[in-house]
């Protein structure tokens, strides 16, 4: 049974001229969300929001946990990514090649659907900008160890449920913070990675003529 979004709808969401990026991703900011005023310029990076259809022509968002060794983020949920490198022709070529390293995918895999405004993660000082990609059938994992624990996936029609959204009281750098995060699977995806997901589905919402 094909599921309530296809390839047409998030397009269709990509493309949206008029869109309210800021607003869409303020629902998943912690609040307060930590700024810290730098000198230095933010280093520039890149994720891949990574989609495949499964048997029943559902679309699924792929997500990978992080190892607890890694220096940045250890232990988060996240999107495929990193730092964009010098040999990268682009930032879409960094999400690109980082998908690779990370979890086994070719390039010759991945098919570009469009991207999203950067975002400014201020504990990190990096620019991350998103490209959502598309792999036809479910791909064939294979995890870099070194950088990544588990890669599990979800129903891109699960963001349009409220149930999977929730929120908790964390200490961050010694602030009493709100932290709104998905339930996926167990999983509590927060941050900048819920932050994306959260302008994708307002996107989505823009564009599914069931829900308007």
């Amino acid at each position: 049974m094909a599921g309530l979004i296809n390839l047409a709808h998030v397009r269709r969401a990509l493309a949206l001229r008029d869109f309210d990026a800021t607003r869409a991703r303020k629902r998943m900011s912690p609040v307060p969300r930590g700024w810290q005023k730098r000198e230095s310029a933010p280093t520039q990076a890149a994720v891949m929001v990574l989609l495949y259809q499964d048997r029943e022509e559902r679309l699924h968002v792929v997500l990978t946990l992080r190892h607890a060794g890694l220096r940045g983020h250890s232990g988060q949920v996240s999107f495929p990514g990193g730092r964009q490198d010098p040999q990268d022709r682009s930032l879409t070529d960094t999400a690109i090649r980082e998908t690779g390293e990370e979890i086994g995918i070719c390039r010759e895999a991945i098919r570009v659907l469009g991207d999203m405004p950067g975002l400014y993660i201020p504990t990190s000082h990096h620019d991350v900008y998103p490209t959502v990609g598309y792999c036809r059938t479910q791909p064939r994992f294979r995890p870099n160890p070194q950088e990544v624990v588990e890669v599990f996936s979800f129903a891109l029609d699960d963001l349009l449920h409220p149930r999977f959204r929730r929120e908790e009281r964390r200490m961050i750098g010694g602030y009493d913070v709100w932290v709104p995060y998905y339930d996926v699977g167990g999983h509590k995806v927060w941050g900048a990675t819920a932050i994306m997901l959260s302008e994708l589905e307002e996107r989505l919402r823009r564009v599914l003529p069931e829900l308007g």
